[in-house]
């Protein structure tokens, strides 16, 4: 994607301006902070206007977070009232059928990914924060890195189905919880300034390096540390250490046992268990909601999903109640 300086250099004042706006029409009281492109322009923009802005990050005791080095160097760059709260096996385990039962799901990467928000927003809840930023909607807007091997068609192609069915899950949780979310990248002045932005802007080449947010990246690269500005993206379940997390989860049954559950579960429910950690998220969804099939009936529009016979309208092949791909 080739790109004179000409074709984004009178992009870049506009796009901080809307930033800005955006910032300041959604302000908060504190922000789950990951120093991502996201959270990053968040936290630079509120803390002019809010310099007590309370920050956290979460980080998952027994695995390696990537956001780590960044968060210290951001934190230090905007001198951020912020904290680290590092979690353990048995907080997650307890976080777990509370984030199922608000996200209405037992997809294991969005219950895994979830839980380090959940986790953090109720600790901000007993700070006595009544409203938090997050970052939320950048990357569908802008493009996600496992997106990049697509022609540029394909990829605007699948941009615009994630637009159509874009969710949020500290959207939810916070209801849950009792904080309002405040996430200024789902703005409908930010939305739909950034959906009609030209894709080379979005995804495009750095030193050699295809980064997604790229005009994002570029707005601010004058203004941060460079290593924030161009660091890779790291999903949530990596930043926070969680990744490694089912491997903690597997520990809560034996072969014997998961393999009895699992046929069990399949001759009653008619519902096909993958592993060990999604059996302990359908076990909470089981007892909050009941099978799949009832929870999720049939509607007009809707297909069935195959391993857990729920019924959802999607474009995009992924089943948001079970986690399955394709469907």
């Amino acid at each position: 994607m080739t790109l004179t300086k000409e074709e984004y250099v009178n992009v870049i004042p506009e796009l901080r301006s809307i930033i800005k706006d955006v910032v300041k029409r959604n302000m908060a009281e504190g922000i789950l902070f990951s120093a991502g492109t996201d959270t990053s322009i968040i936290a630079y923009e509120a803390i002019k206007l809010n310099p007590k802005l309370v920050a956290m990050s979460l980080a998952f005791k027994h695995g390696v977070s990537k956001d780590t080095q960044y968060i210290k160097t951001m934190v230090d760059f905007l001198k951020l009232n912020h904290e680290t709260h590092i979690f353990d096996t048995e907080e997650a385990l307890q976080a777990a059928p509370k984030v199922v039962a608000a996200l209405k799901t037992f997809d294991p990467m969005e219950v895994r990914n979830s839980l380090p928000v959940y986790i953090g927003l109720t600790l901000m809840k007993k700070k006595g924060v009544k409203s938090l930023f997050t970052g939320d909607g950048v990357d569908e807007l802008y493009g996600y890195p496992w997106l990049f091997h697509l022609s540029d068609e394909e990829l605007q192609k699948r941009l615009e189905a994630m637009w159509a069915e874009m969710t949020f899950s500290s959207i939810p949780m916070g209801k849950a919880v009792g904080i309002d979310i405040k996430p200024p990248f789902l703005d409908p002045e930010f939305m739909e300034y950034s959906k009609k932005l030209p894709l080379k802007l979005k995804v495009n080449i750095e030193n050699g390096v295809k980064y997604g947010k790229w005009i994002l990246r570029k707005a601010y690269e004058n203004d941060w540390p460079k290593e924030v500005v161009w660091r890779p993206k790291a999903p949530l379940e990596a930043g926070t250490g969680t990744d490694i997390l089912r491997t903690h989860f597997n520990n809560q049954f034996t072969d014997k046992e998961f393999e009895e559950l699992k046929k069990q579960i399949l001759s009653e429910d008619n519902v096909k268990i993958q592993d060990k950690e999604q059996l302990i998220y359908y076990q909470a969804f089981r007892k909050h909601f009941g099978r799949p099939a009832d929870v999720y009936s049939s509607q007009i529009g809707a297909i069935e999903c195959p391993y857990c016979k729920g019924h959802l309208k999607t474009k995009i092949s992924f089943c948001k109640i079970c986690g399955a791909y394709p469907i």
